[in-house]
């Protein structure tokens, strides 16, 4: 599939997006949808050491991950949410629900508590993803949805290269000390920071590599989109080596992955039911993994 392809097809879901926008409901459901989108674009305003609603995460925002409200092309939006869920997860073990997966990016990438699955909030949060999904059919993901995955390089990532394409590409915004970017004198993070007590703990899906590689190599620096990368595969896959690397809160997973033959190839703690080491299943080489697994 070209990329002149797949830019066709951005225009088409942005522009169907632009117009879906103008076809929010009235009423009661529009208010529901809009609160669900300002809970997902301002989460730190609600649930900020500072937060509306009291302080029940870190000051990041929900959107500092699912960029745009969650609508951004292969910026791990959330338009295929509502038509996946519920799914059987096998790090947890159990049939999750929508709720379960807000509550589980509460938890490990806010850093936070999870919120009662009645209450007003998961309510309007479920209900603004059902309608960015609403046309999607049961079990699709359509093209942008989550991130565009990179090839396993044939070396391990280096963060030591990565802190280089930090320096000159991330700090920016994010600090030379990963710290991000506070709006003045708010406990709201502009730019999210990157490690420390404040940023996601390694319980977050963005602390597997794999992952956090695709995503600043389709969003990072701010403003990218994967049709105009900045970095090459290998400095993204460098530079989340690095970023993860670095020190940040821990999450109790003793109650995951129950089945260690579930693990993805690079969650870096083990036990594992294959013969590498948790430091191969953190920064690569991937394939010897993947191969091991067929």
């Amino acid at each position: 599939m070209t990329n002149r392809f797949l830019f066709i097809v951005f225009l088409f879901v942005a522009i169907a997006g632009q117009a879906q926008q103008r076809k929010i409901p009235v009423g009661a459901a529009g208010k529901q949808i809009l609160y669900g989108k300002d809970l997902i674009v301002r989460t730190a305003y609600y649930f900020g050491p500072k937060g509306k609603l009291g302080h029940l995460a870190n000051g990041m925002n929900c959107q500092n991950c699912h960029n745009d409200g969650g609508t951004k092309f292969y910026g791990l939006n959330l338009i295929s949410t509502a038509a996946n869920y519920p799914q059987y997860m096998p790090r947890t073990g159990d049939v999750m629900s929508i709720a379960g997966r807000i509550n589980g990016c509460m938890q490990r990438s806010m850093n936070g508590k999870a919120l009662d699955t009645t209450s007003r909030e998961i309510k309007a949060m479920v209900a603004y993803m059902k309608w960015l999904g609403k046309g999607v059919a049961k079990g699709q993901k359509p093209p942008g949805s989550s991130v565009l995955k990179l090839a396993y390089m044939n070396k391990p990532a280096n963060p030591i290269k990565g802190k280089a394409v930090f320096l000159q590409k991330c700090q920016a915004c994010h600090g030379a000390a990963g710290q991000g970017l506070k709006i003045a004198n708010s406990a709201v993070y502009t730019y999210p920071p990157l490690w420390g007590n404040d940023s996601y703990n390694d319980g977050a899906g963005l602390y597997r590599i794999t992952t956090f590689a695709a995503f600043v190599k389709s969003n990072m620096p701010f403003g990218t989109t994967y049709i105009t990368p900045q970095l090459t595969d290998e400095e993204a896959w460098n530079v989340a080596a690095f970023i993860n690397s670095q020190p940040r809160p821990h999450f109790d997973q003793s109650a995951d992955w129950k089945d260690i033959s579930k693990k993805p190839i690079d969650f870096p703690f083990g036990p594992y039911a294959d013969k590498f080491g948790e430091k191969q299943h953190k920064f690569g080489p991937y394939q010897p993994i993947a191969n091991y697994k067929h």
